[in-house]
């Protein structure tokens, strides 16, 4: 199959060049996110899960926006090959519904430390529906100690 093609993108106006891929092998219930890169490191993801199956949710954080705060939600597996396209402004997560799953992302910016950002998976404003028990949720220390979307200044 032919997971990606820069003309057809650019066919649907999108003038990218990714510069990096990112691959991340998970379990059942790991959930990683809401993660963004802010300003001048702000990514351009396309996501899509190789083997298994994953919720991946973005929340567009852009404060001037309509959209600002709302979320979208969408399955991705190896078996509907749907990948997502999430432009800088969002904060991008995913979650674990398979036994196990492998994660690739393309990055049109390169990661940096310095400019990594985040909210926290159980916000109470964004209210998302991770589609498992919160028993059943595996999340890092680290992301447990992101803010909450009210918290941030970051810019976008």
């Amino acid at each position: 199959m032919e997971s990606y093609n820069r003309l057809t993108l650019e066919k649907n106006g999108i003038d990218i060049s990714f510069v990096q891929d990112n691959q991340s092998f998970s379990k059942y219930g790991v959930l990683r996110g809401l993660h963004f890169q802010k300003k001048p490191s702000a990514q351009t993801k396309l996501v899509r899960a190789l083997t298994g199956r994953i919720l991946d949710v973005v929340v567009d954080i852009r404060v001037e926006q309509p959209t600002y705060k709302q979320t979208f939600l969408i399955e991705l597996s190896e078996e509907n090959k749907k990948q997502l396209f999430v432009p800088p402004g969002f904060a991008h997560a995913f979650v674990v519904l398979s036994k196990t799953a492998y994660v690739l992302y393309k990055c049109d910016e390169y990661y940096s430390k310095v400019s990594e950002g985040g909210i926290r998976f159980d916000d109470p404003e964004l209210n998302i529906d991770w589609n498992l028990p919160v028993t059943d949720l595996i999340v890092s220390g680290k992301d447990l100690e992101l803010p909450f979307l009210n918290q941030l200044n970051y810019g976008f």
